[in-house]
């Protein structure tokens, strides 16, 4: 079954309905949920997606919310080791960076799926965006 780390850009389009990329997050959900596919996320995912959908609902709403989503997904650990990978990597941005250590620090993640593939080209780990990750298992 394959395990991928899903990124908090993606999240985000689920929960606020950006079509078209919402669709296929729906799409790679309801593949977990079904347990054809493991989708993991991270702390730092929970924590920003907290942050950004209380800007538009109120706790009680956005609590549910992340409840539902646990229900489906797997969390990876951030520890010691992740940040510090994470801080001497040659990744630009530092949130990325950590998932991708927190993905690799697992070692059974196959792909992170993100609308930001640009961030993650320092990755051992492929990516792909959600588009091309529901062609692919739809081939």
């Amino acid at each position: 079954m394959k395990k991928i780390l899903i990124d908090t850009d993606v999240i985000l389009d689920f929960f606020f309905d950006r079509k078209p990329f919402s669709d296929n997050l729906a799409t790679i959900l309801s593949l977990c949920e079904q347990g054809l596919l493991e989708g993991f996320i991270t702390p730092v995912i929970i924590s920003n997606t907290y942050y950004l959908l209380r800007r538009t609902a109120k706790h009680e709403k956005v609590i549910e919310k992340i409840k539902l989503l646990l229900t489906i997904t797997h969390v990876l650990q951030m520890d010691r080791l992740v940040i510090e990978k994470a801080l001497n990597s040659e990744f630009k941005d530092f949130e990325d960076a950590l998932q991708n250590f927190a993905a690799i620090n697992y070692g059974e993640i196959e792909v992170i799926v993100t609308r930001n593939v640009k961030d993650y080209k320092k990755s051992e780990i492929g990516v792909l965006t959600p588009e091309s990750f529901v062609n692919l298992i739809n081939a």
